[in-house]
């Protein structure tokens, strides 16, 4: 049977779960409310000023397979650049956006690590039938089914002195600035970002802000898909997280960072 133009990208997208590139292959729905939380800030720069982490310790204080029930943790995918210099945009002031996307540090961090946090996929009943004798829509709704678990790139960065609120605030800064969108290129693949919106955060750590960034699905008659991040300052540290979920996004479903990686990686900094 003859599978949809759609259908058949996605599969693709499928390949590579962490691929920058292949996430305007799908939709989403809407987003939350704007909310940052800057009210820690407030309480003066000395608080905020510290000492950076080692590479070594940082290692340590990133989430562990034991820190998290219900998900595998892992080395990010190798579509992931290894450096920032592979990380640009069209808009200098949205280049703290493609660097959290991409799980790299923003601003000139000290040292910084990353890995991803995939929801484990509950078992579900085999199909009564076989893939060819599907119907496109049978189809379609199983294979959104098999992906419908959020994928979470984390990245942390630390940074000496007050060089964490700098890296903070630019990210912040950016997410007002680029609300009209940016094309943001990892390695040799480009993405149009059309908006930048800002979300509900989770009020972890001293800081933290939220952003969805909306995309024009490929192949899908102008169809919009939003992928969300969000990144949260604990003294000295940054930490990014970068979720898709492309069942969600292919069957126009909301979806968040997973408040259960937010809180147990925050729990491995206080």
């Amino acid at each position: 049977m003859k599978r949809s133009s759609g259908i058949r990208l996605c599969a693709t997208v499928a390949v590579s779960a962490l691929s920058l590139a292949l996430i305007t292959g799908c939709s989403d729905g809407g987003s939350d409310k704007a909310e940052s939380n800057t009210e820690n800030a407030a309480q003066g720069s000395e608080k905020n000023t510290g000492k950076a982490h080692t590479a070594a310790e940082l290692k340590k204080l990133i989430l562990a397979k034991s820190d998290l029930v219900g998900y595998e943790v892992a080395p990010v995918d190798k579509s992931v650049p290894a450096t920032k210099s592979a990380v640009t945009v069209d808009k200098q002031q949205c280049q703290a956006l493609g660097w959290a996307m991409a799980a790299q540090a923003p601003g000139d961090a000290t040292s910084a690590t990353n890995e991803t946090a995939t929801e484990a996929k509950k078992a579900s009943a085999s199909p009564s039938k076989s893939g060819d004798d599907l119907s496109d829509k049978e189809f379609e709704d199983a294979f959104n089914a098999a992906l419908d678990h959020p994928v979470t790139m984390i990245g942390l960065s630390s940074y000496e002195g007050d060089g964490a609120e700098k890296a903070f605030k630019s990210v912040s800064d950016a997410v007002k600035s680029c609300s009209g969108g940016f094309a943001l290129t990892v390695g040799k693949d480009s993405t149009k970002y059309t908006g930048v919106v800002a979300e509900k955060a989770s009020n972890s750590g001293d800081e933290s802000v939220a952003f969805g960034a909306i995309s024009v699905m490929e192949d899908s008659g102008g169809q919009k898909g939003t992928v969300h991040t969000e990144v949260v300052r604990h003294g000295s540290t940054l930490v990014t997280y970068y979720t898709v979920n492309f069942g969600a996004l292919m069957a126009n479903k909301a979806y968040t960072v997973p408040s259960a990686v937010i809180d147990a990686q925050s729990a491995k900094l206080k």
